[in-house]
C-alpha cells in the first residue's frame, strides 16, 4: 500500500517538475532558433555581397527565404502558442517574402487541439453542469483550434440553432507570457542593431493585448459593444458579428451564435468548385464587395468609435452568402482614448491629401518620435506613414519590403512609438495583406478621409466651411470605385 502510495507521489512531483521546467525549456528552444535564423541571414549578407550579377543575387535571396521559411515555420509549428500569432503577423504577402508567406500562412488555424477529455472538464468546471445538461448535442471535434483557445459546434437543449462554443487550453497563459517576454529581448537586441524602430513598445502593447485574450467575460463585453455600435450606426451593418449566449459565458468558456460561412482563404478553391472564374467580372465583384465592408466597419469603429476588433486575419474573417462577411474573435480589441483617436484622424487626412506637413503635425500630436538621417526628412516622415498607416502599395510594387535599404525606416529612425497605436498598424497591415491577397491594391487613407472629417468636426476640430465636403463624402463612401 504504501508503495503505491510511493509511487503516486513521485509521479505528481514528476508532473510538477516537468510543468517548472517547461517555459525554460521553450525559452531555449526558441533562443536557439532564433539565433539560428538571424545568423544566417548575418552570414548570407556578406556573402551575396560578393556577388556583382543582379539576377545571380536575386536567386541567391530566394534559396535564402526558403531556407529561413522552413525553419520559421519549424519554430513556430513546434512551439505553438503565441508563435502561432507571430507567424500571423509576419506571414503576409506585402510584408514577408514571398517563400515566408507561402509556408506561414498554412499555420492560421494548426495549433494542437486539446483533447476531448480536457475540453469537457473545463467546460464542466467554468459552467458548473455536465455537457449533457446543457448541450442536446456536442461536435466532439473542433471546428478549428488556435493558440489561446479551440471551438466546437453545438446545439443548446430546446433550442433550434446551432452554437459555438469556445474554450480555452488549459495552462496556455504561463507559456504564452514566457514567449512574449523572450520575444521582447530579441526585440530589443534587433532594434539597436538591425532595425531603427520602437519594437520593444510594439512587443509590450502584445503582451497587454494578449493578455485581455485570456479572459473571456470581456471578450463577450466586446463583441456586445461592437455589435451595438455596428448595427446602430448603420442601416445594414457593414459586417456580421455573433451574438454572445449571456448565460454561458465565463472566463474561459465563451458560447455565441454560430454563423455559416467559408473562410477568406478557401474563397478561391470555392468560386473553382462552384465554376466561377477568379479573375472574372462576378469574382472581381464579390471581392470589391468584401473589402469595402472590411474597409467601412474598421473606418467606423476606429474613427468614430474609437473601440475596435484589432485582430483581422484571415482566420477571424468568414464570407457569408451574398458576398456578406462575418468578423469573428474578439479577444484582441482596443479602447482608443479621444486624443490618439483623433491625432489618428489627421494623420488620416495627411495620407489622403498628401500632405507631408499635415503628416509632420500629426506625428507629433501622436506621440512618435522620430530622427531623420536624410534631407527630405517632411517627404520621408510622409512616406514612412503611407508604409505604416495605409493600404496602398505603390504602383509596380507587390510586396512592401520596409527594413530595405531604400525604405523610411532606414532613413527615419522610429525612436519613441506609443504601445496604443501598435494595434492600428497591425490592423492596417492586415487590412493590406487582405488586399493583396484579394488582388486589389486600394487606399483605406482615401476611403476613411470622410469619416476622419467626421470625427474631426465633431470633436470641433473642423471649421463649418468644410462640412458641405464631409456630407458630400460620407454619402459618397459606398459608391467608391477600386481599382485592381
Amino acid at each position: 500500500m504504501s508503495g503505491i502510495a510511493s509511487r503516486f507521489d513521485f509521479k505528481e512531483i514528476q508532473e510538477k517538475v516537468s510543468l517548472h521546467l517547461r517555459p525554460w525549456h521553450r525559452s531555449f528552444q526558441f533562443w536557439v532558433r532564433a539565433a539560428d535564423i538571424y545568423t544566417g541571414y548575418k552570414v548570407f549578407q556578406v556573402r551575396v555581397s560578393f556577388v556583382k550579377d543582379v539576377q545571380k543575387q536575386h536567386a541567391m535571396w530566394e534559396r535564402q527565404h526558403e531556407l529561413a521559411a522552413d525553419k520559421i515555420y519549424a519554430m513556430c509549428s513546434d512551439l505553438g502558442g503565441f508563435f502561432l500569432k507571430v507567424a500571423q503577423i509576419i506571414g503576409k504577402p506585402d510584408l514577408a517574402p514571398a517563400a515566408w508567406v507561402k509556408k506561414l500562412v498554412t499555420l492560421c488555424d494548426q495549433a494542437p487541439a486539446t483533447p476531448f477529455d480536457g475540453v469537457q472538464h473545463v467546460l464542466e468546471k467554468e459552467l458548473g453542469q455536465s455537457i449533457s445538461e446543457i448541450f442536446e448535442k456536442f461536435d466532439v471535434n473542433p471546428l478549428g483550434s488556435a493558440s489561446i483557445a479551440q471551438v466546437h459546434r453545438a446545439r443548446l437543449k430546446g433550442n433550434k440553432n446551432d452554437v459555438v462554443v469556445k474554450v480555452q487550453h488549459p495552462g496556455i497563459q504561463e507559456l504564452m507570457m514566457t514567449d512574449i517576454r523572450n520575444l521582447q529581448a530579441f526585440a530589443l537586441y534587433m532594434q539597436k542593431t538591425d532595425i531603427k524602430f520602437d519594437l520593444y513598445s510594439v512587443t509590450k502593447e502584445m503582451e497587454t493585448q494578449i493578455g485581455y485574450e485570456f479572459d473571456f467575460l470581456r471578450e463577450a463585453n466586446a463583441m456586445e459593444r461592437i455589435h451595438h455600435f455596428l448595427y446602430e450606426n448603420n442601416r445594414k451593418s457593414p459586417v456580421l458579428v455573433p451574438r454572445v449566449v449571456r448565460d454561458l459565458a465565463s472566463r474561459r468558456v465563451l458560447v455565441m451564435e454560430y454563423i455559416d460561412g467559408i473562410p477568406i482563404l478557401k474563397l478561391g478553391d470555392e468560386m473553382a468548385k462552384r465554376g466561377i472564374n477568379p479573375g472574372g467580372k462576378m469574382a472581381a465583384a464579390a471581392k470589391q464587395n468584401i473589402l469595402k465592408s472590411l474597409t467601412l466597419a474598421y473606418g467606423q469603429m476606429i474613427l468614430k468609435s474609437g473601440f475596435f476588433h484589432a485582430d483581422p486575419h484571415p482566420g477571424n474573417i468568414l464570407i457569408c452568402k451574398g458576398s456578406e462577411v462575418a468578423l469573428l474573435d474578439y479577444g484582441q480589441v482596443k479602447d482608443l482614448p479621444d486624443q490618439l483617436r483623433l491625432g489618428y484622424a489627421n494623420l488620416v487626412l495627411a495620407i489622403a491629401d498628401n500632405d507631408p506637413v499635415k503628416a509632420m503635425e500629426s506625428y507629433r500630436e501622436l506621440g512618435i518620435g522620430t530622427v531623420s538621417n536624410c534631407g527630405n526628412e517632411q517627404q520621408e516622415l510622409l512616406r514612412l506613414a503611407q508604409t505604416m498607416f495605409d493600404t496602398k502599395l505603390p504602383p509596380g510594387v507587390v510586396m512592401l519590403q520596409p527594413f530595405s535599404e531604400d525604405s523610411s525606416i532606414k532613413k527615419i529612425a522610429v525612436e519613441s512609438f506609443p504601445e496604443e497605436l501598435f494595434s492600428i498598424l497591425r490592423t492596417v497591415h492586415l487590412l493590406r495583406g487582405l488586399s493583396v491577397g484579394l488582388g486589389i491594391n486600394f487606399s483605406c487613407a482615401e476611403q476613411w478621409r470622410p469619416i476622419a472629417e467626421e470625427a474631426l468636426y465633431n470633436a470641433g476640430r473642423l471649421k463649418g466651411a468644410n462640412r458641405k465636403s464631409r456630407v458630400r463624402k460620407l454619402s459618397s463612401f459606398r459608391r467608391f470605385t477600386w481599382r485592381n
